[in-house]
């Protein structure tokens, strides 16, 4: 009986593990007819894949009883990471998927922490290859008396461009005046998760400013985000919403 249990254990968990990387994957031919693929994991980690590289944003594999078998994807080409907080930063993780020539790009308290990787800060614009660039953006909060959670300058988001495609990673922040910068965005994840990111309230107001073709809300655990698509449809907005 002890034996049969542990492999009911076991093979619940590969489901887990598999069910969790087979998410719907967002598929998006780019102008020169490649593919962009990508895979909304688990609560904010997002894996992309593009032209035989791999992207990893704020990579964990483990999140409570939630797992992401990373070895069923190809090591890292880059690693973002936006800032430290655990459901975010696992340096486990990113040793697990990294090889030699990963590149990983993060803030300056991340790469503290790490003892590698390049700093990226608020307001800088990297070509990374002659196909992707990226933009760290600000990622903070508003609202009186959680303005230290994630405080002002130190925590990136990232506008990542692939081609003619570009993603938008607003990461832990609220509904904040530079999101008006924010053009012809293709794919905006948008976290929805108070006291830490949006309420529901803040994301519409955020994707109205930002009027992105796709939203794709995350980092929301058990906030009740099921109003979002009858509340935006009608600007154009496609709210997809996945179970992370």
């Amino acid at each position: 009986m002890k034996t049969l249990f542990t492999i009911t254990v076991y093979l619940l968990s590969s489901i887990l593990a598999v069910a969790q990387t087979n998410q719907i994957v967002e598929t998006l031919p780019t102008r020169s007819g490649k593919i962009v693929k990508i895979h909304p994991l688990m609560h904010a980690s997002i894996h992309i894949e593009y032209d035989n590289m791999t992207i990893d944003i704020d990579p964990v594999k483990e999140l409570g009883q939630k797992r992401i078998d990373y070895s069923l994807f190809s090591p890292a080409t880059y690693i973002f990471i936006t800032h430290e907080h655990s459901d975010l930063f696992s340096q486990a993780t990113i040793d697990a998927i990294s090889n030699n020539s990963t590149k990983i790009f993060t803030n300056d308290r991340c790469a503290d922490l790490l003892g590698y990787g390049f700093r990226i800060r608020n307001g800088q614009l990297l070509q990374i290859t002659n196909s992707i660039s990226v933009e760290a953006v600000p990622a903070y909060n508003t609202t009186k008396g959680r303005e230290s959670l994630h405080p002002k300058g130190r925590d990136n988001g990232y506008v990542l461009t692939i081609e003619n495609i570009k993603i938008y990673i607003a990461r832990d922040t609220e509904n904040i005046p530079e999101i008006e910068n924010l053009k012809n965005i293709d794919i905006a994840f948008l976290p929805c998760n108070q006291p830490y990111t949006m309420t529901v309230e803040q994301v519409v107001e955020a994707a109205k400013i930002i009027r992105p073709k796709v939203l794709i809300p995350y980092h929301y655990s058990s906030t009740d985000i099921s109003s979002l698509p009858s509340l935006l449809n009608k600007y154009g907005i496609d709210v997809k919403i996945r179970e992370l």
